[in-house]
């Protein structure tokens, strides 16, 4: 498929199959001018060499198949077309594509695992991962990124007719891991889908989350902690295209900074089109400047097409901790350090607390103790 000849939106003009349809990203571009392209390895031009090792491992419940097809295969690529030049090379570029399938009107009694490790930066690799949800039917992911990569992926998520679908991602890569992954949650008529991100790890991790509709009376929620250290380069870049009447959106990301050089940069696009009347959404972004040096850059985005909405808004801040609240655990005996870690994980806790695994929600609060212990 080539170039789509009516563009998705003033925000994002093109969406194709054909790596040839995307230039070679200068860095002056909207889309690409908060990313450090020399720190990429390669990933936007076609420089880096495909000789990467990630392994990924999945783990399914009874009843739940997953295959790795080719791309020939009519899963891939049906929910999501390729949005920029990492996207399209990591769709040209993977070897086989994993695709997870839960029957029509199951439940599956635990969490679908995924687990991708990286086994060093010699080289690059590119994946693709489908999760089909079909009709009626409910599941939880789990997807958990590890160890050393330059990694560039797509993950499509096909949610059926009244199906929900729950999905962690955790980005705990080690410190030399590049990362350039598009998520595409695609929500038939009355489907449901929840997104939690978690990014802690890698020297720079850029996400692109996106929903889509095609039938009314969707409901998505994306949400997402990140905590940046000195040096990190951590970017989320967000996408809600409503073409649907009657569907729900609401995205909630907060984030923490400190070190030199530690940079987050939040992008949030929200395309209310003119058939989607009765559309009613709402994008939130916070961050925590914790210390000299640190920067967090927040761009939220609103294209409205019709008059006929429920609701749509948008709010970001960027800032220092909250001095009243520091004195006033303090007036009550409580040391500033451990003041100072309590008023962060409150901030953060607020929506690591959607994470419905016990283990997995201790886990990532107990990462967020040791980035403030460093």
């Amino acid at each position: 498929m080539g170039l789509n000849e009516k563009p998705l939106s003033t925000l994002h003009e093109k969406a194709s199959y054909d790596l040839d349809d995307f230039e070679v990203p200068t860095g002056r571009e909207e889309a690409w001018r908060f990313t450090p392209l020399s720190r990429l390895r390669g990933l936007h031009d076609g420089k880096a060499e495909v000789t990467g090792q990630v392994l990924v491992q999945v783990h399914t419940p009874a009843g739940v198949t997953a295959e790795w097809v080719g791309r020939e295969d009519p899963r891939i690529g049906q929910a999501y077309v390729p949005a920029d030049r990492v996207s399209a090379q990591a769709y040209n570029a993977f070897e086989k594509a994993l695709v997870v399938t839960v029957p029509k009107e199951s439940v599956p009694a635990e969490p679908i695992r995924v687990e991708v490790r990286g086994g060093g930066v010699d080289g690059a690799s590119y994946g693709h991962i489908v999760v089909k949800v079909e009709a009626l039917a409910e599941a939880l992911v789990v997807i958990e990124h590890q160890g050393s990569a330059i990694y560039a992926d797509n993950i499509e998520f096909v949610v059926g007719d009244g199906a929900s679908l729950k999905v962690v991602t955790l980005q705990d890569w080690a410190d030399d891991a590049v990362h350039v992954s598009h998520h595409h949650a695609q929500l038939a008529r009355d489907a449901t889908f929840r997104g939690f991100t978690v990014t802690l790890g890698g020297d720079l991790v850029r996400l692109s989350p996106s929903v889509s509709y095609t039938g009314p009376g969707g409901d998505a929620d994306l949400s997402g902690v990140y905590f940046a250290d000195a040096g990190q380069h951590l970017e989320h870049r967000l996408l809600v295209d409503h073409s649907h009447p009657n569907c729900k959106s609401n995205v909630d990301y907060r984030g923490a900074l400190q070190g030199e050089d530690a940079h987050t940069v939040w992008i949030g696009d929200v395309i209310i089109r003119v058939a989607a009347e009765g559309t009613d959404t709402y994008e939130l972004n916070r961050n925590l400047i914790l210390t000299d040096g640190a920067r967090a850059d927040s761009v939220p985005n609103l294209e409205i097409l019709t008059g006929e909405v429920a609701g749509a808004g948008h709010a970001s801040t960027s800032g220092r901790l909250d001095d009243e609240h520091i004195f006033y655990l303090q007036a009550r005996g409580i040391p500033f350090d451990e003041a100072r870690r309590l008023v962060i994980r409150g901030f953060l806790g607020q929506l690591i607390e959607k994470i419905q695994i016990d283990e997995l929600r201790e886990r990532v609060l107990s990462a967020v103790e040791a980035e403030l212990a460093r």
